[in-house]
């Protein structure tokens, strides 16, 4: 993608601009012409809000719809808000169905609905039945712009059919056409180059594929990604309970999507609540909030840290070569569970493991647990001799301290994600510093149990 920097409108960003785009409209319409509406999108964010509403007036509506799309979140809400509700009417009208339906969620509901009744009576349906979807479901994430044509048609009769659709406006979803019956169920789907090729005077319903992979509308969007991806899909068809087609989810609305969930995994993975907005849209306190939360929980938690030292503090003066070693041990034990909580998260998401996988991960963790337990525990017998500090005794105590620390980090890592995923929480809440914090604590337990019977 090009610089915009080096694009042509990048030399209207001046104090000549609000001249230029009052007196000489026509002229920044037709300079930009040939630019992607992405591009043209990062120049319109170097402006100010009522500069970028100016030039937006200066496009061609459909074309100025296509950079609106391509606008942040919190520049299209405030160049929405500036406008008059006619005019914002007019301008999301012009964008796709599922687009103007993502635009619209993101205003107050209230301005959302005044332009909402500004819209044209069919687009304005399809827009309140897109919006009654949760955002995060493939109703919710579809695009009514599709082709289907009746299977008993033949080629020649769907050959007209799609071209009168394409004459009659754009469609987002054009490289694949759906068959369906008398009652809208979808029955097959072909490529349009599929069409263009058949044989004349054959029936559609015969040269379809039957074996269609449909998604109903309540699907959570994570499913359909899985099923564009395993079937190398380029639009997954949203059906109701009858099996009639509703939409279409793109292959680019499921990039999109996939870019958010995993936005919001890494977030939670790193113990804070996911933005709404990316970095400098979000203001200071507010990612502070969300920081701080997780950071007090997770402070409270490994106060149970210094609770178990003080608890063992008469065997700590005992035998003061065991404090030397609660660094390895607690940080051996949380990078052990923060792996099989990634692994397992990681896992769940993509579609790798399921819960009813539960009892052979659980079995499989312990085995790891295990060897990199043995492994660790090794290392770190050699380690304590090496310092000569205590003795056999100490170097046992650490040895098979490390064996049962990393096995419970191990297990208990994987078995987070699969609880909360059955108690129906997103499992990237067990972040690697929630089960990291966490086996801190039993860490510590462990230890000083495992010295208690060892040296006392």
């Amino acid at each position: 993608m090009s610089d915009p920097r080096n694009s042509p409108v990048a030399a209207l960003i001046g104090p000549d601009l609000l001249a230029m785009l009052r007196d000489s409209p026509a002229d920044i319409a037709a300079e930009t012409e040939e630019m992607h509406p992405a591009n043209l999108a990062d120049v319109a964010s170097t402006l100010e809000p009522d500069q970028v509403r100016l030039l937006l007036r200066a496009l061609p509506p459909a074309r100025a719809a296509d950079v609106l799309e391509y606008l942040s979140e919190d520049l299209r809400t405030d160049v929405l808000e500036a406008m008059s509700t006619t005019q914002a009417a007019a301008l999301v009208s012009e964008m796709t169905p599922d687009d103007r339906a993502d635009v619209l969620d993101e205003l107050e509901e209230g301005h959302a609905e005044e332009i909402l009744a500004e819209i044209s009576g069919d687009a304005r349906g399809e827009t309140e039945r897109l919006l009654a979807y949760p955002p995060e479901s493939a109703g919710g994430i579809m695009t009514t712009e599709f082709v289907s044509v009746p299977e008993s048609m033949t080629v020649e009769e769907a050959l007209t059919s799609v071209r009168a659709v394409a004459r009659g406006g754009r469609r987002e979803a054009m490289h694949s056409i759906y068959t369906t019956d008398a009652a809208g169920r979808v029955r097959g789907v072909l490529s349009l180059r599929e069409l263009l090729a058949a044989p004349e005077g054959s029936h559609i319903g015969d040269l379809a594929w039957t074996d269609v992979i449909t998604v109903p509308a309540t699907a959570d969007r994570e499913e359909v990604a899985r099923l564009t991806s395993k079937y190398d899909l380029v639009a997954v068809p949203v059906v109701d309970e009858s099996g009639r087609i509703l939409g279409v989810v793109t292959v680019d609305d499921v990039i999109d999507a996939l870019v958010e969930e995993q936005t919001e995994d890494v977030q939670r993975l790193g113990a804070m609540q996911p933005l709404d907005a990316p970095y400098f849209a979000v203001s200071f306190w507010e990612i502070a909030r969300k920081r701080g939360g997780w950071l007090i929980l997770l402070f409270v938690e490994e106060m149970f840290t210094g609770t178990a030292l003080r608890h063992y503090q008469a065997l700590l003066e005992s035998a003061i070569a065991l404090m030397f070693f609660v660094p390895l041990i607690i940080s051996s034990g949380g990078n052990s569970g923060s792996q099989s909580a990634t692994l397992i998260t990681r896992a769940l998401a993509v579609g790798d493991v399921r819960l009813r996988d539960a009892t052979r991960v659980i079995v499989r963790e312990f085995g790891q647990g295990i060897a990199l337990g043995v492994f660790l525990g090794a290392i770190g017998l050699g380690r304590a001799l090496m310092w000569g500090n205590g003795g056999m005794g100490i170097a046992g105590v650490v040895g098979i301290t490390l064996l049962l620390v990393v096995l419970t980090g191990t297990v208990v890592g994987a078995a987070l994600p699969l609880l909360l995923t059955r108690l129906g929480f997103d499992p990237a809440i067990a972040s690697s510093p929630f089960v990291a914090s966490f086996v801190d604590v039993a860490g510590l337990v462990i230890y000083f149990n495992v010295a208690r019977t060892v040296l006392v």
